[in-house]
């Protein structure tokens, strides 16, 4: 869903433009709140792995298809806030490195693809929570529905900002119609890909999915009845809690991104996209203008020069999960920096269990 230049008039891409940078303002802001030890060493491996899995494009219907936005997937597993800079990090190295979405359009796109995403997703997730079992299985199922109900929502807004300053003299009716329908399918694959992905991180370690926070249950001492009450515990100096590294839940999910950029990508679907496909049934593309980054060596994820299809496409997309990677974590880094030397708040009482 990534909109091109020309799409948006002038005036409508600079106001989504301020508010992009304010939305990202304040992400940065809350990402410290979030970027724990835990989160920290995983937000920019969230960014390359959302980068990865957006080159897969899987067929929906009628020579369309489609492709992880990525919104519902970064706010489960890192929060919102911190989200909403994966997908700005993830948008940026795509239209400077790529060509893949328009730079006069760029707060367009971080305004659609990743504030709207991440906060209907975020937010149907947490209102499910609260509605299911406090069970891991209800996590997997809220961010199956999360992810669906993100990606029509993001429809919705394209066809929202295209009837303020759309270039086009095309019915929004029809546009509506089509965007919200083929991407409702597009929803489907969403969910899917969010689901597995979540449920994968909370089998092996679920104290690293953001989302799952706060479901823990805490151990209870059971006594058989009419059993005398427990002894009184002796004081004693409280062990310091012993911190898991993520360094393998970190090198599983690289590899599996570079995997994915650097093999998989090269069967991916090769029909347009769901934005692309309704843009050009409906003539919303009449006034597409040049890239202006149409020159780049890696422009379409291509290599320049290299004339092997498949080596081209998959060095192109493993230097996009690098890119996107060093990015990422730089700008994370910074902001876990800010958090550190931020005033300590006060001492939350652990949790004791798990999912």
């Amino acid at each position: 869903m990534h909109v091109p230049d020309g799409f948006i008039d002038a005036p409508v891409s600079l106001a989504t433009g301020a508010l992009a940078a304010a939305a990202v303002a304040t992400a940065l802001r809350g990402a410290r709140r979030e970027l724990d030890d835990r989160a920290a060493p995983l937000a920019g491996l969230v960014a390359a792995f959302v980068f990865a899995v957006q080159m897969l494009n899987f067929p929906v219907a009628a020579g369309t298809s489609g492709h992880l936005l990525g919104g519902a997937l970064a706010a489960i597993l890192v929060g919102p806030y911190t989200a909403v800079l994966c997908i700005s990090v993830v948008l940026l190295m795509q239209g400077i490195l790529f060509a893949d979405g328009g730079l006069t359009a760029l707060g367009v796109n971080i305004t659609d693809m990743g504030v709207v995403t991440t906060l209907v997703a975020y937010g149907t997730f947490r209102a499910l929570l609260v509605l299911l079992p406090r069970r891991r299985p209800s996590v997997t199922a809220a961010s199956f529905v999360a992810a669906l109900v993100s990606v029509p929502a993001a429809a919705c807004a394209f066809t929202l900002l295209y009837a303020l300053g759309g270039t086009t003299d095309v019915s929004l009716g029809k546009v509506f119609t089509a965007m919200v329908g083929v991407h409702v399918l597009i929803g489907v694959g969403e969910a899917a890909i969010t689901a597995l992905t979540v449920g994968a991180v909370l089998a092996v370690r679920p104290d690293l999915v953001h989302g799952a926070r706060g479901l823990v249950r805490p151990l209870e001492l059971r006594t058989s009845p009419g059993s005398p009450p427990a002894p009184e515990p002796v004081p004693a100096r409280t062990p310091a809690p012993v911190r898991r590294s993520a360094r393998r839940v970190w090198a599983a999910g690289l590899v599996t991104a570079l995997v994915c950029a650097g093999g998989v990508s090269y069967y991916a679907s090769t029909s347009p996209d769901g934005l692309e496909k309704v843009a050009h049934d409906k003539g919303l593309d009449s006034r597409t203008e040049e890239h202006a980054a149409k020159g780049s060596p890696l422009a379409d994820y291509q290599v320049k020069d290299v004339s092997d299809a498949r080596i081209s496409g998959g060095l192109a997309g493993v230097i996009g999960v690098g890119a996107t990677l060093a990015a990422g974590t730089g700008v994370f880094l910074v902001v876990r920096r800010r958090r550190a030397h931020a005033p300590a708040p006060a001492a939350e009482a652990p949790a004791a269990g798990s999912l």
